[in-house]
């Protein structure tokens, strides 16, 4: 028995050494033992909420557990994270109240340098994070949202950011990841422009009336002019009290209705005075929700060709070279069914299509008249009602009042020709909302200034143009192959030599051709609900986090 006690004293002591040697070695590395608390849920550091629990136990990996930041370093940090708010983010959701005040008084015993260092390392981690990849989650606004997540320069984001820190290259990194197309760098400048505006009381606001037009005189004019002034639509010289509205004022006022996407006319009528009257503060919430969807999806504008469907803007841009090398204008969904933002890759050419009625399309515009007894719509619409085996039906043969768009046995269709709703050319892409690029018969559409009229779909206005650019066989489909195609009223479908990728994008603020930033409306009403986002603290939300 002595010996059993003998030996159960022995274990306990091996076992209490043991677990001293692992104390003292915890307490000897601070920075391993902060990350285990870090891993243990207690996700807080002097008040601060850490938000990069899966990079950093592997970013200090790489470094020993040794602390990253000393004062070169953290300088470099303070500055980057800073620059942040020509990002449209808050440079306070990165830790920065809390990191100046832990550097200022570092060198007193009453500072953890080993939280200091953690902060830091979060803060970069997260700012690369949302360069990168955008703050807010989309799949949180969007639930259809097919969008890649970008991978940070290629490389394992916490090898980047070893690498970044240790040689310095804080504010280098954060260009590196930040979106290289050049509305984004456009739209930074914008942004630092108008919160100067903003800092110097914003821009005046000019009273209702009568539009102003050249050749007349009114006391509103000073203000006109100091208004355009202040965004460099007027020269700043031009900004003076003269009542009269000359040919100078007339062309500003053009310049800034291009920028706003206004009819051009040079008259200061109701839809430039409401244009102009929009605040500097909106115009700043505009910028910075803009260029958040810049982070989430200019990472997929490369050097290849593509096309972008500019949904606010009322656009169809085919891009090369990181370029827009046409363009044309557009028809859009109407805002309660709107054309939906996703990407997909353009894979056929159909000259002389048909159309088959889609549910959404059959629910709400169709079917309601067939059952009121309304059988007058399929002439009118010059539809074919087909059983599922291709077969024509006689309405008069149906009861329409107990079929739903769930239950309806039969497929409306138009054919080929130039009253069809397709017009005489469609590009395809596959797609789960049944949305593609399509010509139309109602070209007068293209004429109004806020195109919103489709059931989803996009109307081109120079479908056929596009046809050509997409299928990129000129010798064998040229324009003119194309116009003969169309001429013989039969259906043709041609598949792309290579699927070209399609990018369906919604920006209420852009780039002009001229360089100056460009204002948008929000047909859809969709920047109030991403500012709501982007203001709020962060959560990865269905992405994987940081």
């Amino acid at each position: 028995m002595s010996k059993t006690i003998t030996l159960l004293a022995m274990l306990l002591m091996v076992i209490a050494s043991r677990a001293t040697w692992g104390d003292t070695a915890e307490a000897s590395n601070p920075i391993r033992a902060q990350l285990e608390r870090v891993s243990r849920g207690e996700l807080t550091l002097e008040g601060r909420r850490i938000v990069a629990t899966r990079s950093l136990p592997k970013l200090y990996e790489q470094n020993g557990y040794q602390p990253y930041w000393d004062a070169l370093r953290l300088n470099s940090l303070l500055e980057a994270l800073d620059s942040l708010r020509d990002d449209g983010l808050d440079p306070e959701d990165y830790h920065l109240a809390t990191l100046r005040r832990l550097i200022a008084d570092r060198d007193t015993s009453r500072v953890n340098r080993s939280a200091l260092d953690i902060l830091a390392s979060d803060a970069y981690a997260l700012a690369l994070y949302h360069l990168a990849r955008g703050k807010v989650d989309p799949l949180s606004l969007n639930p259809h949202w097919n969008f890649d997540a970008r991978d940070i320069r290629g490389l394992e984001s916490t090898v980047f950011i070893h690498e970044a820190i240790v040689g310095n290259r804080i504010l280098a990194s954060l260009d590196e990841v930040r979106p290289r197309y050049g509305l984004y760098a456009a739209g930074r400048k914008a942004l630092a422009e108008y919160r100067s505006i903003a800092e110097l009381g914003g821009w005046p606001r000019i009273p209702s009336g009568p539009p102003l037009k050249a050749g007349m005189s009114d006391t509103r004019v000073p203000a006109l002019r100091r208004r355009l002034a202040m965004t460099g639509d007027l020269p700043a010289t031009l900004a003076h009290t003269d009542t009269a509205f000359d040919a100078e004022l007339e062309a500003a006022v053009r310049r800034a209705q291009r920028r706003h996407r206004i009819e051009a006319d040079g008259i200061l009528g109701a839809a430039t005075l409401q244009a102009l009257n929009v605040s500097v503060e909106s115009r700043i919430d505009q910028l910075r929700v803009n260029l958040e969807r810049g982070r989430q999806v200019l990472h997929e504008i490369t050097d290849d060709d593509l096309v972008v469907i500019d949904i606010a803007g009322f656009e169809v841009h085919f891009v090369s070279g990181g370029r827009k090398s046409w363009i044309s204008r557009a028809v859009v969904g109407q805002p309660f069914r709107a054309t939906p933002s996703f990407k997909a890759r353009i894979e056929q050419v159909v000259i002389n299509p048909d159309w088959t009625v889609p549910p959404g399309i059959l629910a709400k515009d169709i079917l309601p008249f067939l059952q009121r007894g309304d059988l007058g719509v399929l002439e009118r619409k010059k539809l074919t009602m087909l059983d599922r085996n291709g077969r024509v039906v006689d309405p008069r043969s149906v009861n329409f009042r107990v079929l739903t768009a769930r239950n309806f046995p039969f497929v409306l269709r138009q054919a080929p020709g130039p009253d069809n709703a397709l017009g005489v050319v469609k590009l395809t892409f596959p797609n789960p909302h049944l949305v593609y690029l399509h010509d139309t018969p109602s070209k007068s559409l293209f004429n109004e200034t806020v195109r919103t009229f489709s059931s989803g779909c996009i109307r081109t206005e120079d479908a056929l143009d596009l046809a050509v650019l997409a299928l990129a066989d000129p010798l064998r489909w040229s324009r003119n192959a194309l116009d003969e195609l169309v001429a013989r009223t039969e259906t043709r479908t041609i598949n792309l030599r290579k699927p070209l990728p399609v990018l369906l994008i919604y920006w209420t603020a852009d780039q002009d051709e001229d360089g100056s930033i460009v204002f948008k409306a929000d047909p859809y009403q969709r920047d109030k609900r991403e500012l709501v986002a982007l203001n709020q603290s962060f959560r990865s939300g269905k992405r994987p986090p940081p």
